[in-house]
């Protein structure tokens, strides 16, 4: 787990160089907005700033890929190396009740909103939670070597912090530790 987007991207790069089929991806947790202007960026986390990618089709193997993030629909079905993994403001978690909850506010995935007006009614809470824990679920998925995780909720960071041990650097090189909670 990485307590800095930017630094996981570092380490995506690195592992891309070393292993190759390294990259970035998020839940759809920010508007596609370079699709039509592509100087504007789409992920904005603190200092960190990334766009989607620039294509969906062949995505991985398309030039400038390592710079850019992926989506659900750019990785489903990819296996990678390593992946990079941003939750994103989408998912969150409630300390005060012990469950994950669904921020629609965050949720920027019009493919997935379209097919369900093609139903003729909108999403249930509990469908867009149960859709937005399938994406994380097959993001998480797709690093054979190793997944990189960056959480933006505060509290579903925390919740997640005994079960992924955090990702530290030690004289430029870096270093995994579990949490001394780890279960």
């Amino acid at each position: 787990m990485f307590e800095d987007p930017a630094q996981m991207h570092h380490v995506i790069r690195e592992r891309n160089q070393e292993f190759g089929l390294a990259r970035m991806a998020a839940g759809y947790a920010w508007e596609w907005v370079s699709k039509k202007d592509g100087s504007l960026t789409d992920i904005r986390i603190g200092d960190y700033q990334a766009r989607w990618n620039s294509r969906v089709k062949d995505w991985v193997d398309s030039p400038g890929s390592l710079e850019e993030v992926g989506s659900i629909h750019t990785l489903q079905g990819y296996d990678l190396n390593y992946a990079g993994v941003i939750i994103g403001p989408d998912l969150r978690y409630d300390p005060d009740e012990d469950s994950l909850w669904f921020d629609r506010s965050s949720f920027f995935d019009k493919r997935a909103i379209y097919r369900n007006k093609q139903k003729g009614r909108d999403w249930t809470p509990e469908e867009l939670l149960e859709w937005v824990r399938n994406v994380y679920y097959v993001l998480l998925t797709r690093g054979r070597r190793g997944t990189f995780v960056y959480v933006c909720d505060h509290n579903l960071r925390e919740y997640l912090r005994p079960y992924v041990p955090d990702f530290e650097w030690s004289d430029q090189k870096a270093t995994y530790r579990r949490n001394r909670d780890h279960r």
